[in-house]
């Protein structure tokens, strides 16, 4: 079994070191904050706001404590906005671990059945779609990323949040990427925390065009990739 350390970031949210890829599942200056910023902000409020979509497709790669799947529950419960979120976890998190994530202390004036679907999230049947809400559906995959087959044309989101290069370099690849690239709608976007030069140079490569965004915390930027 991997061994995984619960951490507190500088938000007062929490994350999880993998001992197996020495990293974090966020941001140290904050995980709550970071995903809003990275994923929500970038990615739900996109295409809200910039091409008026009133259903969402979304793609997740690498569900890991499930906090943008949550976030993605309670945007779509506020905007009235239907999602299907398909999230991908190759290594679910124990029990033991996802039983004390403290998300919902960093988001004011959630109700008792907002708070818990985080935990429905994590204790749902995997591979099976599942109606959370009434305007939020999703479908968790058991699976390696690199071996899921990837519909073509079917997503207008992809929030990419793998391991850093460094530690999973296989899923910053060109062939990987246009896996992704061709699962995305025209106009759908990829939104990730990274923002390194070799990566948004491949991204163009392969025929995205990007918008520059600064990025959370002390990051300078993050990447949002427009198909």
């Amino acid at each position: 079994m991997e061994q995984r350390t619960l951490l507190t970031t500088q938000d007062g949210s929490h994350t999880i070191k993998s001992e197996q890829f020495d990293a974090t599942y966020h941001s140290i200056f904050g995980a709550v904050d970071e995903s809003i910023h990275v994923f929500i902000m970038a990615g739900l409020d996109y295409m809200r706001l910039r091409q008026n979509k009133s259903t969402i497709n979304v793609l997740e790669i690498g569900m890991g404590t499930g906090l943008n799947v949550w976030l993605a529950a309670l945007w779509a419960n506020t905007h009235q906005v239907k999602i299907h979120l398909d999230t991908l976890e190759k290594f679910p998190i124990e029990a033991t671990v996802y039983q004390q994530l403290n998300f919902a202390d960093s988001i004011p004036s959630l109700s008792s059945s907002e708070v818990d679907i985080l935990q429905d999230i994590h204790t749902t049947e995997w591979n099976s779609t599942i109606q959370l809400t009434e305007y939020f559906s999703f479908t968790k995959h058991q699976a390696d990323v690199l071996e899921h087959p990837y519909p073509n044309n079917q997503y207008n989101v992809i929030f990419f949040d793998a391991f850093a290069p460094n530690c999973q370099p296989e899923l910053w690849s060109a062939p990987f990427h246009k896996q992704l690239k061709d699962s995305l709608k025209a106009g759908g976007v990829l939104t990730t925390y990274c923002a390194k030069g070799v990566f948004k140079r491949m991204l163009k490569n392969i025929g995205y065009e990007l918008d520059q965004l600064p990025g959370p915390h002390r990051k300078h930027e993050m990447t949002r990739a427009v198909k």
